[in-house]
């Protein structure tokens, strides 16, 4: 992505100077311009006649069925310690496979090499982990003990916090990672993480020019290690009522997320962050829906405002605060892919992940079937998906 699609395109009057407040030292960040939202996508057919002419992605795609879009969507959960649990689904085309546990076996990467070649086409889907250090590492028998965001933001430089990412970043890519869903870009300084503070210590600072500094270093040694990393919890979990993950949660009012929360987050956009997670707390004068369902959030705000164009992924939609909300994982899904989300993860029971997924592909076929969500927005969130895997179809064909 470019990063002139980053660049200021109007001035609001007063946003400008909330913007600037706090992070002179910050890169030039997009100011906010007022759009009024779009309505749902329009209805497309749900297998149209592939186009003719040279061959472009966007061509091999309105080729693919409308399931194997879908699977391409989804992160199924497994455990590192039993990957083949998920050989079924990346067989079926799934995008993701979410490793968790505490501690990887010695195979880990064969078990990974051998589940990879499973996929179709050769498309292999993306292995994330959460590695932040601290109190959120899997596999520490891996990379090593990391420190958490805060204590590597009070006692390292930003190339210190860059360094140990690269490091961290080469020795999960040697046992077959691929994503980190890290680093944290919230604002937040009290204890945790908890069931009242999803953040804690997993936030670098309190301070948005300190956490974006820390975060950005730490974001870019995962890239130049050859991981892809995902800043997360757009728009900033900091000092929301609860954990969304426990209960219903809302973060700070949208009014003062603009003041300070979202900072760190249009860094990370104009420094080209590949990846983008989406919180799945409600914001106070902008949406009453989690924000990872949430239009408003993800198309008007990320998309449109902040011209972010690269993968927006969910945080876990099997969260308490989705499931409150009235929202299931295969509604849920439907739900984030109209928003404007490209890729979507939830946390199941072994058992009941091949279930949940075989519903969640028929939903999103249902939906473009009926016209709910359109093909072409099905298809854009899988061509997000292949731009951050680095595919491109016509030279794989």
């Amino acid at each position: 992505m470019s990063s002139s699609r980053h660049r200021a395109i109007a001035v609001v009057v007063g946003v400008l100077a909330l913007l600037a407040g706090g992070c002179n030292t910050a890169p030039q960040r997009p100011t906010f311009i007022d759009r009024t939202p779009s309505g749902p996508p329009s209805a497309s057919a749900a297998n149209p006649s592939p186009p003719t002419g040279p061959c472009t992605t966007a061509a091999k795609l309105a080729a693919w069925s409308v399931e194997r879009l879908a699977m391409q969507t989804l992160t199924v959960p497994a455990k590192e310690t039993s990957v083949s649990s998920a050989s079924a689904n990346v067989a079926a085309g799934a995008g993701g496979v979410i490793l968790f546990g505490s501690k990887a076996p010695t195979t880990l990467a064969a078990s990974l090499a051998t589940l990879t070649a499973k996929a179709p086409d050769g498309i292999a889907p993306f292995i994330m982990t959460d590695e932040e250090g601290g109190t959120v590492q899997r596999m520490p028998n891996v990379v090593g003990r990391i420190p958490s965001a805060r204590t590597m933001a009070l006692t390292m430089t930003p190339d210190q916090i860059h360094d140990l990412a690269l490091q961290m970043a080469q020795r999960l890519k040697a046992v077959g990672v691929t994503m980190d869903l890290a680093p944290v870009l919230d604002l937040d300084d009290r204890s945790g993480p908890s069931p009242a503070n999803p953040d804690g210590t997993r936030s670098f600072s309190l301070d948005p020019a300190k956490a974006s500094a820390a975060g950005l270093a730490f974001m870019k040694g995962l890239r130049d290690g050859g991981v892809v990393p995902v800043v997360k919890h757009f728009p900033g979990l900091g000092y929301s009522t609860a954990n969304s993950d426990d209960a219903e949660a809302q973060t700070r009012s949208w009014a003062d997320l603009q003041k300070r929360d979202l900072l760190p987050f249009q860094d990370a956009v104009v420094a080209n962050a590949p990846a983008v997670m989406i919180a799945n707390a409600s914001v106070p004068g902008l949406t009453t829906r989690p924000a990872s369902l949430s239009p408003e959030v993800v198309t008007t705000v990320l998309r449109d405002r902040l011209h972010y164009d690269g993968l927006v992924i969910t945080d876990s939609l099997s969260a308490t605060a989705v499931k409150a909300a009235g929202y299931p994982v295969p509604k849920a899904t439907v739900q984030a892919l109209i928003a404007g989300v490209d890729m979507v993860m939830y946390t199941e029971a072994a058992g009941n992940v091949a279930a949940v997924t075989r519903q969640t592909v028929a939903a999103i076929a249902d939906a473009v079937n009926s016209g709910t969500l359109s093909r072409d927005r099905l298809q854009n969130a899988v061509a997000h998906i292949l731009t951050a895997k680095n595919v491109d179809l016509c030279r794989a064909a």
